[in-house]
């Protein structure tokens, strides 16, 4: 194909080069093959730009480059480059997104979000004079309302019985992730540094790297305790990793294992509903706001970037207090 350089003095020169039969492999995985090196190079700079200036997590980075890939594809199969569509272009995009691909309302909002921070990042590189998003109206999504647990069900969780190392431990995976609202990847990145049982804080990894200190009240503490003491004697003698929450190997434990094991719990313990991760988050900040902690307190301990996101859980309160109104009042 020639050099880089070569390749992408073309580019900017805006001459159509045929990419090579080999996929490009680089952090942020294969991508799909374009007809122009013109595409490559725009993909690339933007995930770059998503990852390193931005400081966006990796999973966030995937999903916008895989959904600005599905958009330069269009652009090709419609010979437009992406740098001189227009408003009507877009409006014809995200028509084939709805009718003719059948994608959810949620699914096209996520696609084309990603065409807008991608133009974004063309106006700011100076790469276009006008950004064509910029009158485009995303439409309004019914914003879902997060399930719960109810407080007998988690007391029914976490007074169930446990004597082997994988019981004990999924039992404590549930005690800290009600205790502290962490997500999944902030549960499985911890190591044992960032937990301070005496001080009763842990400290969590979110998006994007940003570190946070959530407290963890003395009950979860013990538990920690308890499951860490057990951790060492079922590993005694053997070098493992310095995660928390290890496999049976010593390896670091799995996304895959902590949904089997905490689905498996939820069956043996009669909860009425599946148990997944995030939602003893959703119960962690649920039960918070009807005890009476205020929506900024909460932001900061789910580690959320805009209080907007945190806002969704007061129509979870507000459905509590609608209840506890029906019950009580004389004419409910």
């Amino acid at each position: 194909m020639g050099d880089p350089q070569t390749l992408r003095a073309a580019y900017l020169g805006d001459n159509k080069i045929k990419r090579s039969s080999s996929a490009h492999d680089n952090i942020f995985g294969p991508f799909i093959f374009y007809n122009t090196f013109m595409d490559r190079v725009l993909l690339e700079d933007f995930a770059n730009h998503l990852s390193f200036e931005r400081q966006l997590a990796r999973n966030t980075v995937v999903s916008y480059t895989a959904d600005v890939e599905h958009f330069l594809e269009y652009c090709d199969a419609n010979e437009i480059a992406p740098q001189r569509v227009s408003a009507d272009f877009l409006d014809q995009y995200n028509y084939q997104l709805r009718r003719v691909e059948g994608l959810s309302a949620a699914s096209a909002f996520r696609k084309m979000e990603a065409v807008k921070n991608f133009y974004k990042f063309l106006l700011i590189e100076s790469r276009i004079e006008e950004d064509p998003t910029r009158f485009l109206k995303s439409p309004k999504l019914a914003q879902k309302i997060p399930t719960q647990l109810t407080r007998e069900e988690m007391e029914r969780l976490l007074s169930f019985p446990a004597e082997k190392f994988d019981e004990v431990r999924t039992l404590t995976i549930v005690e800290l992730l009600y205790a502290a609202g962490l997500r999944v990847s902030e549960l499985l990145g911890l190591r044992l540094e960032n937990i301070n049982t005496q001080e009763g804080w842990v400290l969590a990894f979110g998006k994007g790297g940003k570190q946070r200190f959530v407290p963890i009240h003395p009950q979860c503490a013990k538990r920690l305790e308890e499951y860490l003491a057990l951790r060492a004697e079922h590993f005694k003698d053997k070098e493992v990793d310095s995660e928390v929450f290890l496999n049976n190997r010593g390896k670091k434990l799995s996304r895959v294992s902590v949904w089997k094991d905490l689905a498996a719990l939820g069956r043996k313990a009669n909860i009425r509903q599946p148990l997944h991760p995030h939602l003893f988050r959703h119960t962690f900040a649920s039960h918070l706001l009807q005890g009476g902690a205020d929506l900024r307190s909460l932001q900061e301990m789910l580690g959320h970037a805009n209080l907007t996101t945190t806002q969704i859980y007061t129509h979870l309160d507000v459905t509590d207090l609608k209840n506890k109104h029906k019950k009580y009042h004389p004419r409910g």
